[in-house]
């Protein structure tokens, strides 16, 4: 397992384990509140403290999908990008809320990177971190695959 370094990885040059991690980005009341208003989904806990409590939790709690959403948007803006250019997937599993104010971060490691015709495929397992581990992932993507030594 090797830390990779900043700067475009073909995914060629890729082996499982290989890891980074993003920056932080805050999950604001504001932030919850736009994302509300984008998708349509009104639901309370995400916009009131109070409903929230009343749902068994701490307080308001940010929709699963605006944390996926902001963990890839972490991703395209950390200094390691990989040479992708398909996302074909996300298999997620939220371990805890994300609760307004929180500050979240990703974890990437390489699981599986292969050849698929004349693209490269690239399965990686995602972290989502708060104070805690919030989300676990896989998430799939094509990209530019040249041999090692081509």
């Amino acid at each position: 397992m090797r830390p990779l370094p900043p700067g475009l990885h073909d995914l060629g040059t890729l082996a499982p384990g290989d890891h980074w991690q993003t920056g932080h980005v805050t999950v604001s009341a504001e932030r919850i509140a736009e994302f509300a208003r984008l998708t349509g989904d009104q639901t309370a806990l995400h916009l009131c403290d109070k409903a929230a409590r009343a749902a068994g939790f701490p307080g308001q709690v940010a929709h699963g999908l605006l944390v996926v959403s902001l963990i890839e948007g972490l991703k395209a803006q950390a200094p390691v990008q990989l040479a992708t250019h398909t996302a074909l997937g996300w298999e997620v599993t939220f371990r805890a809320p994300v609760l307004a104010g929180g500050t979240l971060s990703a974890r990437l490691r390489v699981e599986e990177v292969r050849r698929v015709g004349a693209k490269g495929l690239v399965v990686l397992a995602v972290e989502g971190w708060t104070e805690t581990r919030v989300l676990t992932a896989r998430a799939r993507y094509f990209g530019t695959f040249t041999p090692a030594g081509a």
